[in-house]
């Protein structure tokens, strides 16, 4: 039978939509985030009046203290800022602190006044909190998150964690961060750092020339990720140079105090 004009665009306009349905879904436009480079200067304050003078590339300051106007401010003098959040423990002073079920929370970390080690295996109860904790970090403006306490399997948090369930836990979290638009750093946890490392942008170090530690972070390093390193005393600052992190030294309050190594 003869199409009328009308009954030959119903019939295309049909045979269109079959072909489309055949077509593999078009791929969602991936996510990107900075990529910090080696051998950047950074500075790590958490307590007292964060002081913006410092020359340095990079800032670690606590996500949920500072605010977006101080992020701002930061940028506008050339800086990129690291976002710190707690991942893996319970602080009772955030503002947050009640969305933790007591189920969830187990032994309290060794030096330091109230906090818990989280049972990572719950990201069910886990992940909207963090969730929110870094849509924070995004809408005040921070470039990346500094996740802390990634190495709860490694330590006496009273629960059954183990390396397998560390794994899991750190690289949802770097996912968590990515879909975000944040970069994320690996605090920690050298002796999964080969595994994690292509999970995360950088690392940020405590202590390693204290503990003799600073050859594991070889991997990141090769890879041309930066690592952020901080001691805590003179003596042992700076690390070797032939190891090219970015050293520097704090006090243990993480003040705005900053001494280059």
């Amino acid at each position: 039978m003869r199409h009328t004009p009308r009954t030959l665009l119903v019939a295309v306009t049909a045979l269109a939509a079959v072909v489309l349905a055949t077509l593999p879904a078009a791929a969602a436009p991936a996510a990107t985030w900075w990529k910090p480079l080696p051998g950047a200067t950074w500075q790590m304050q958490f307590t007292g009046r964060l002081d913006t003078s410092i020359v340095a590339d990079v800032y670690d300051i606590d996500g949920a203290d500072s605010t977006k106007a101080q992020v701002t401010q930061l940028h506008a003098a050339g800086r990129k800022v690291l976002c710190y959040v707690d991942a893996g423990s319970w602080e009772n002073w955030r503002a947050d602190a009640a969305r933790f079920p007591a189920a969830v929370r187990g032994k309290a970390l060794d030096g330091w006044a109230g906090e818990r080690w989280l049972d990572i295996r719950r990201w069910d109860t886990l992940r909207p909190i963090l969730a929110d904790r870094f849509a924070t970090c995004k809408a005040k403006g921070f470039d990346a998150v500094d996740p802390d306490n990634m190495d709860g399997y490694a330590n006496a948090t009273g629960f059954p964690l183990t390396a397998a369930d560390q794994l899991l836990f750190n690289r949802r979290v770097a996912d968590l961060a990515h879909s975000l638009g944040l970069a994320v750093g690996l605090k920690n946890d050298l002796e999964q750092i080969t595994e994690l490392k292509p999970s995360f942008d950088f690392a940020v170090n405590e202590s390693c020339v204290q503990w003799k530690e600073c050859s594991m972070l070889s991997p990141f390093v090769a890879a041309a990720k930066p690592v952020f390193h901080v001691e805590y005393k003179a003596s042992l600052c700076p690390a070797p140079a032939n190891l090219r992190l970015s050293s520097i030294r704090k006090n243990l309050r993480l003040d705005a105090f900053r001494a280059t190594c």
